[in-house]
């Protein structure tokens, strides 16, 4: 009887009937056997302490665990001494036109230098209050200079590094109506030809001193005439008829006929040339004839002047008249517009409240 089984040792045995007998194993030479029985667990020691599987036995983890890094918690991130590679190391620069930005350090101002820019402040804007007050004082010279109408004085026309302004504003064809510019005109050129004339008049009243010193009061009356009737005649009648004019003011044209009647009575005084008067008329002149006939033809000369002037101011003064009743003008008129004027005048107002407010105080007073 052939039975195969499996048996601790041994491939050969007797059973107990005496027959032979042959166990057939395949686990007994064979090494996969072998290590089949061993994971099985049959050939361990069933006394031995349990090994189960430690899945930290796995080499990746085992490496990792076996590694001379230093863990987390022992890094030290600032060596007392850095190592070879890292001193080996160098960082190029950047060649990033962008900086990184670097923060300063915030310092606060001490108080000398806070005091110091407070003071530049002030300098700088009393520098600008400055700026402006002249500025303003400028204006405040161009509004001066300027006349009533609020335009800029062009008469008399004088350099503007002069240090006297003009004083008036005078435009004809601007301020003057079309049929009254020619007069106006003549009156004016009927001025400067009289400034002209009172010039040679204190020439040749000097070319007389010169030859007789006894008259000496001509040539000191004639510089008295020059100075005085040149400005005065200018405001006092040219300017009146040049509002007259520009206005159409009754008052002004009453004004500038008074005043003109008057200056043709000195034309036609001049013309006639008293002796000792300061004026070289005719007398004057043929008297110079007889002591020196260069001094009595320049004496004559100036009297012709004189005599033209007093002839063109007749005519003018015709003239102005004619213009003048046309205008529909009268003398209530130039009344009223002087009571206007009076009464609306400041400095007028101003002189009438003193004068009220002293009588009212007298009166006050004496009770």
């Amino acid at each position: 009887m052939r039975s195969e089984f499996i048996r601790g040792s041994g491939s050969r045995g007797i059973s107990n009937d005496g027959e032979e007998f042959v166990v057939y194993s395949p686990f007994t030479e064979d090494k996969p056997a072998r290590s089949f029985l061993k994971m099985s667990g049959f050939d361990s020691n069933p006394f031995a302490e349990p090994s189960s599987d430690n899945p930290f036995n796995d080499p990746s983890v085992t490496q990792v665990t076996s590694s001379t890094v230093e863990p987390v918690d022992q890094f030290n991130p600032f060596p007392a001494r850095p190592t070879d590679n890292m001193a080996a190391h160098t960082t190029p620069a950047s060649t990033s036109p962008y900086q990184p930005a670097v923060l300063q350090p915030s310092t606060e101002p001490s108080p000398q230098a806070t005091a110091a820019a407070a003071q530049a402040n002030l300098l700088k804007q009393q520098e600008e209050l400055e700026r402006k007050a002249a500025e303003l004082d400028r204006r405040e010279q161009e509004l001066q200079s300027r006349g009533p109408s609020g335009k800029e004085n062009n008469w008399p026309p004088l350099p503007k590094s002069f240090p006297i302004k003009p004083c008036f504003y005078q435009d004809f064809s601007e301020e003057i109506p079309v049929e009254s510019q020619r007069v106006c005109k003549m009156m004016y050129y009927l001025w400067m030809f009289n400034c002209m004339t009172l010039f040679l008049n204190l020439l040749a009243c000097l070319a007389y001193f010169t030859t007789d010193a006894a008259y000496g009061v001509d040539f000191g009356l004639s510089i008295l005439w020059l100075i005085l009737f040149a400005p005065c005649s200018f405001v006092c009648w040219y300017r009146p008829v040049y509002k007259a004019f520009k206005t159409d003011s009754s008052f002004s044209f009453f004004f500038f006929f008074f005043v003109f009647f008057c200056q043709v009575v000195i034309f036609v005084i001049q013309a006639v040339g008293i002796p000792k008067w300061g004026n070289s008329g005719w007398i004057s002149a043929f008297s110079a004839m007889r002591i020196n006939k260069a001094v009595g033809a320049i004496m004559i000369i100036v009297a012709i002047l004189f005599t033209i002037c007093a002839v063109l101011s007749v005519v003018l003064l015709k003239m102005v008249h004619g213009m003048y009743r046309r205008t529909g003008a009268s003398f209530q008129k130039a009344q009223q517009e002087f009571s206007q004027g009076v009464f609306t005048n400041k400095s007028f107002q101003t002189a009438a409240a003193g004068v009220a407010s002293t009588a009212a105080q007298g009166a006050f007073q004496g009770n």
